[in-house]
């Protein structure tokens, strides 16, 4: 979806006219918008929502009573835990594997929360702790998903394509794992998962860079391949031991990617509902912004500067420009080298600048997805040009999982 950036400065401007900054806004017709084609780039298969890249229960809901979209991807399990009990999904899946002890004894003794969450695995010791807090007589069957390595190994694995997660990559390594989870009681083997960050996470047209996008685009299509032959013989390997309820796999970068391989049931996505910049840099399809940040201008130090307060909300991962935030609103607007964006002060020069007055607000958009929701309380939901609702984040629900 196109935007237009000065009627949209002027729409957010007057939605918010009554605010003062710092806060975070979330434009419902262009979250609706994204959700929306997610899930027709899906093929048909469940959208699996990533609760990460949202942190913020009424938007969750939002989505998942959207066609196509089906069941939570959580990062915690305290926060599986919540989104179960508050009635957010009854189908949340814990994508990285713990060691919350209180987690885990508060999931063992309650079966209605056995049944609705599903723990991550990629080792034997995981179980060994989880037998520790809880001995599988004093428990109902607890649910296991285990985690395939979806990194590229070329060359004989002397080159490493993709994050480093779970220590299973081969079918073999897989299936031998499924059989020791099937080995144990009280555990039940339900389901499989690979996530390809170096496809799904990685933007194949970095800004000015288009030697480094072809070079990814290489090496995206050499991963795939390889990936979809090995998934599906990983599939193949964990089904000799248990009846798995789904193959989980992708994120917003990969929706129609990964939908399109055989061997998996269901995608992951979440970052694409807010449309933040890292996404900026993908050719197949890049979603309408919907998450904003505006930070008040405070100072004009010299011609061709304006200061705004705050703006420092950098976005995890490598310490690079791409974890910036973005000033987008007004057009014309960059970070200075020298400083890029403050803590507690954020200069910006470009064109726009000299058209700003103290008072004047200045939008941002953060590099990642969710990760702005640590930052506010509370996030403002816009449709056309006004506020129809405030609704809480997690943090502003005391909540900080990570």
């Amino acid at each position: 979806m196109a935007i237009d950036r000065d009627k949209t400065r002027d729409r957010l401007d007057r939605a918010t006219a009554h605010l003062d900054p710092p806060y975070a806004v979330v434009d419902l017709t262009a979250f609706d918008a994204n959700a929306e084609a997610l899930a027709g780039r899906s093929g048909g298969k469940p959208l699996r929502v990533a609760s990460k890249s949202v942190r913020v229960r009424e938007l969750l809901t939002r989505a998942l009573k959207r066609p196509g979209w089906h069941g939570v991807m959580a990062f915690t399990l305290p926060e599986a835990l919540w989104l179960v009990r508050s009635g957010v999904s009854d189908d949340v899946l814990v994508a990285y594997p713990t060691a919350h002890r209180g987690g885990l004894a508060e999931l063992a003794a309650d079966p209605a929360l056995a049944d609705a969450v599903t723990l991550m695995i990629d080792d034997t010791a995981q179980l060994d702790l989880i037998d520790r807090v809880c001995p599988p007589a004093r428990r109902p069957a607890l649910r296991i998903c285990l985690d395939l390595d979806a990194s590229w190994r070329p060359l004989g694995g002397r080159v490493h394509v993709g994050v480093r997660r779970s220590p299973v990559h081969s079918a073999t390594a897989a299936g031998a794992l499924a059989a020791a989870v099937a080995g144990r009681p009280g555990f039940r083997l339900v389901g499989l998962m690979s996530y390809e960050a170096q496809i799904a996470g990685l933007g194949d047209a970095p800004p000015g860079q288009a030697m480094l996008g072809s070079a990814i685009r290489v090496a995206q299509r050499g991963s795939y391949r390889e990936l979809l032959a090995r998934r599906s013989a990983a599939v193949g390997a964990v089904r000799e031991h248990a009846d798995l309820e789904f193959v989980n796999g992708g994120g917003t970068g990969s929706v129609a990617a990964t939908s399109a391989d055989p061997a998996v049931t269901e995608v992951t996505a979440g970052s694409g509902l807010y449309g933040p910049t890292l996404f900026d840099a993908y050719r197949a399809w890049q979603p309408t912004p919907a998450a904003f940040f505006a930070c008040a201008v405070v100072r004009r130090p010299a011609p061709g500067l304006a200061t705004v307060l705050g703006g420092g909300w950098i976005a995890s991962g490598p310490a690079a420009d791409s974890r910036l935030p973005r000033p987008w609103l007004p057009e014309g607007l960059k970070l200075l080298g020298a400083e890029g964006a403050g803590e507690v002060q954020t200069p910006l020069a470009g064109e726009a600048a000299d058209g700003l007055r103290v008072g004047d607000r200045v939008w941002f958009r953060h590099a990642k997805a969710g990760e702005l929701c640590e930052h506010v309380n509370e996030v403002h939901l816009v449709e056309g040009d006004a506020v129809v609702a405030t609704v809480p984040t997690y943090r502003g629900e005391g909540h900080a999982f990570l």
